[in-house]
């Protein structure tokens, strides 16, 4: 039976839950090719918060708050909090924002450096839901390389859309969570 992702952005604290309610509440499918920031009241929120202030329980709270500049298309930020700390779920981080990029070679790259990951076990179950052909193990550079085929407007679009929201989601709570997860 393949799992299926049961976002609650409550889980996260009040504030988080604030945060993430100004534009989809976590459930928001991120385009594939990097755009603007979709909220700049996010984004000013964002930038006042202290990672181990918003995140007191994680093991990466930097890489919990990268994910939410992610999250509101705020790349310059996102990216600026990946290159802040070494740990495989910042690497990882940095590898779905080259993607979005696009830059397949540098998202291999910052793929490579992340390794298998935790979350990759769940998010193949996950991406094959959504209708995603997947390997086993979960392979990184499988999706990356549909996202860079995936025409706009496409039912491979949006799949990949779909399995996109699956990963932040799936990274994300590994980031925030951490050691209650």
């Amino acid at each position: 039976m393949l799992g299926v992702v049961q976002f609650r952005a409550e889980l996260y604290g009040e504030h988080i839950s604030k945060l993430l309610a100004l534009h989809g509440g976590g459930n928001r499918e991120m385009p594939l090719i990097r755009g603007d920031c979709v909220s700049e009241p996010a984004r000013s929120a964002l930038a006042r918060q202290k990672p181990k202030v918003a995140f007191p329980e994680s093991r990466t709270p930097e890489a919990a708050l990268a994910g939410l500049y992610l999250y509101f298309g705020c790349w310059e930020e996102a990216h600026a909090f990946t290159d802040a700390a070494e740990s495989p779920e910042n690497y990882f981080w940095h590898a779905i924002i080259h993607r979005q990029e696009p830059d397949a070679a540098n998202s291999a790259y910052w793929f490579r450096k992340t390794g298998k990951h935790p979350v990759f076990a769940e998010l193949a179950d996950e991406a094959e839901r959504h209708g995603f052909d997947t390997t086993r193990p979960w392979n990184p550079m499988t999706f990356v390389e549909y996202c860079s085929r995936a025409a706009a407007g496409s039912p491979e679009a949006a799949i990949a859309r779909r399995v996109q929201l699956s990963e932040w989601q799936l990274l994300f709570d590994y980031c925030a969570r951490g050691l209650n997860r």
